[in-house]
């Protein structure tokens, strides 16, 4: 008896103290509502696509086009003049939507378009077979990978609908996922190491009373959240290294660009997101609080920066929203130095971006930082 009598004793101690924690009860029933929304939303498609098409914005003949119907619309009558601006107006929109810049392959469910403004990039895309097929409709070109079977056959709809296109033929080894996904692990590491190692541990220490006393000492918030970030930070970079030159003697990984520089980007990458650790702990003292604030920004940081899969044919929207997190920044430079052999003036400014955020998170983490507790 008297052992349940103290087992119930520290059980419900325990649910008192849960409940009355009203901020941590409300994380645990926000998340994940929040999580199954965003799913719902982002993920929920009927996408079948099979193929999917580099399209070669060309800004010149786009300025063509619309010289071209201007003066079809000053030869015609007001009356056919209005009737046919509003019917390319609707058109116009509808392929805006639809996002169609091929109207050979515009009735194709299964084709994917999408738009590409660096023709460099594009090309380089169908070698490494991320990309089935390249196509300059300004030009009446189109590109296609020998070696792939999906630009043969994407190649073979599109000459079945129009024979107005010239082909030229590129051939590329194939960028193997296990390349392409290597950044994203890493960077997924580095995040969880960062937020969790260090913005946690600060609610620890302000739960257990260290920061109280702390507090006596002449040290600053400034001077302690700075050693916290840079304590975790070549314990990432270490950590990073080792793990990378195990995996690449035994899968050897595709490296166009330089070693150096993606030490620097680990090295930038992990003061960010250490800073928003610190920025999230500054003045939380629950730990089931803090685990839920840091769960509420890593899920949606490690769904949304491209870590599992690319983000080039998601909506704009929500490749515009991917732009706020660290961990896009850092994983678009990342892979632009391993698969395209990016120099330093090609990743400035994603550097810029993460130094920029970096200096906001400690800045303000320093200022809403507080050091007493609920320990005693």
């Amino acid at each position: 008896m008297m052992f349940w009598k103290r087992f119930f004793g520290v059980l419900t101690a325990r649910n008192l103290e849960f409940w009355r924690d009203k901020e941590s009860l409300s994380w645990n029933l926000l998340f994940p509502l929040v999580l199954v929304v965003a799913f719902a939303f982002l993920f929920d498609s009927d996408d079948r696509t099979l193929v999917t098409v580099g399209v070669i914005q060309e800004a010149q003949l786009s300025q063509e086009i619309s010289q071209r119907e201007q003066t079809e619309q000053r030869e015609q009558t007001e009356q056919r003049e209005q009737t046919e601006q509003r019917e390319q107006t609707e058109a116009v929109a509808s392929a805006n939507s639809q996002e169609i810049f091929v109207p050979e392959l515009a009735s194709l469910d299964f084709v994917e378009q999408v738009i590409y403004e660096d023709r460099e990039q594009a090309l380089r895309r169908l070698q490494q077979h991320q990309l089935d097929l390249v196509i300059a409709p300004g030009e009446q070109r189109y590109w296609l990978n020998e070696s792939s079977p999906g630009s043969a056959l994407a190649a073979e709809l599109l000459s079945a609908r129009s024979d107005n296109y010239a082909q030229e033929i590129l051939s590329g080894q194939a960028l193997r996922y296990v390349d392409w996904v290597l950044p994203g692990i890493l960077a997924m590491n580095l995040m969880f190491s960062c937020l969790y190692g260090v913005g946690y541990v600060i609610v620890r220490y302000r739960k257990n009373s260290v920061l109280k006393r702390l507090q006596a000492t002449p040290l600053s918030a400034f001077e302690f959240l700075l050693a916290q970030v840079v304590s975790r930070v070549w314990l990432v970079l270490a950590t990073l290294i080792i793990v990378y030159l195990i995996c690449n003697a035994i899968f050897s990984f595709v490296m166009e660009g330089s070693y150096l520089l993606l030490i620097l980007l680990a090295f930038v990458g992990s003061v960010c997101v250490s800073a928003l650790g610190l920025l999230i702990a500054a003045r939380t003292r629950s730990e089931e609080l803090s685990r839920g604030l840091l769960d509420f920004i890593a899920w949606p940081m490690l769904l949304l920066s491209g870590v599992w899969f690319s983000l080039d044919s998601s909506p704009e929207w929500v490749q515009q929203l991917a732009q706020i997190f660290p961990l896009t920044h850092l994983l678009d430079a990342a892979r632009a130095v391993m698969f395209d052999g990016a120099g330093l003036a090609e990743i400035f400014p994603q550097i810029v971006v993460l130094i920029g955020m970096t200096l906001l998170f400690l800045l303000v983490g320093a200022r809403l930082f507080r050091w007493v507790g609920d320990g005693r």
